[in-house]
């Protein structure tokens, strides 16, 4: 990235204040930025590494008003961190169009898929026969994609993630390093001796566009039909979603959420870090879900927040927690009036 104060601007509806010839190469976090990097100050608690950075630009807000001498060039903005966003998106464009649009002559491409245009194919990646990738699709190293699998445009695939076979992913998807879609669904009966049968998962695993999924998450194909994970969806890494689950569009989750075969969970949730689904449940839209909740019954009403295993109302949640803490107290005061009232 190489860009000036005045260009940058203009990309993203900027005031500057200082040298606008100032070049810029790249991000970097307020603390360690060196010179040649932009940083930005949103959080107040941040303004006294203003003074002492070593950036060449700072974004800030067009309200912000220095309390000392600052060295950098300032970008001023309306809303500081979706500017940040913007920048980024500019820093990762930039970073791309200096990646190679190839097939690696280490990768195994079957004469029966469908490359488009532009297509990035890395070393040792295996892409099976029938298999269709759309133009602009980056397919890093190591990287396996199963017999039928149809991947949109402009995605990203991180090495080491597998896509099994008959699985569909819309445009402009991110899989993050060993992601794993369409391994079988936790399907087992048991037989009249106690052995446990498994049923066969002959569905698969469609992936509406702009999803981004976390590094080591699992979603598994359907028993039959699909489990389908709805446009925008944003799942963080060590998630597993199991089969036949539906996930709303513009739903995020974070790490270590597991999900039950069979629910629904609806549009615009939130759900936190170790969340646990069971299944079979459907999930209104809008749901916000505390770390750690446990879900074991239908949430009906949109835009509840929840808490606590099982999940209930988040403020009564709160009170609990807090109740919990002083039960050992509660516990040897109860024990002091039984006493008293036995004497």
């Amino acid at each position: 990235m190489q860009i000036s104060a005045a260009a940058l601007a203009r990309l993203i509806d900027a005031t500057v204040e200082g040298d606008p010839e100032v070049i810029i190469t790249g991000p970097a976090r307020i603390e360690e930025a060196a010179a040649g990097q932009i940083t930005f100050l949103a959080n107040p608690a941040y303004e006294h590494h203003l003074y002492q950075t070593q950036a060449t630009a700072v974004l800030v807000s067009r309200e912000f008003r220095p309390k000392a001498a600052i060295a950098p060039t300032l970008l001023r903005v309306d809303n500081v961190y979706e500017t940040v966003s913007e920048l980024l998106q500019v820093y990762q464009r930039d970073q791309a169009s200096q990646t190679p649009r190839q097939v690696s002559q280490h990768a195994c491409v079957a004469d029966s898929a469908s490359l488009g245009e532009e297509v990035r194919i890395g070393t040792f990646t295996v892409v099976s026969e029938g298999a269709t990738i759309g133009a602009g699709t980056v397919v890093q190293d190591q990287v396996f994609i199963g017999p039928n699998v149809r991947i949109g445009s402009n995605c990203l695939i991180y090495p080491g993630a597998r896509v099994l076979r008959d699985c569909v992913i819309g445009n402009d998807c991110i899989l993050h390093a060993n992601v794993v879609i369409g391994a079988d669904g936790f399907g087992f009966l048991p037989d009249g001796e106690g052995n446990y049968r498994k049923v066969p998962q002959v569905g698969n695993v469609v992936i509406e566009d702009d999803v981004e999924i976390g590094s080591n998450t699992t979603i598994d194909r359907a028993t039959m039909g699909a489990t389908l994970i709805r446009r925008g969806v944003k799942l963080d890494n060590l998630i597993q979603i199991g089969h036949n689950v539906e996930v709303g569009a513009n739903t995020v989750m974070a790490a270590q959420a597991g999900v039950a075969g069979s629910t629904k969970i609806g549009a615009n949730c939130r759900i936190g870090g170790q969340v646990g689904f069971a299944g079979h449940l459907t999930i209104a839209d809008g749901t916000n879900l505390q770390a750690q909740a446990g879900v074991a019954k239908h949430i009906r009403e949109p835009n509840q927040a929840l808490g606590g295993s099982p999940a209930f109302g988040y403020r009564d949640w709160i009170k609990s927690s807090i109740l919990h803490t002083r039960l050992p107290e509660l516990y040897k005061r109860i024990a002091r009036l039984e006493k008293r009232l036995e004497e």
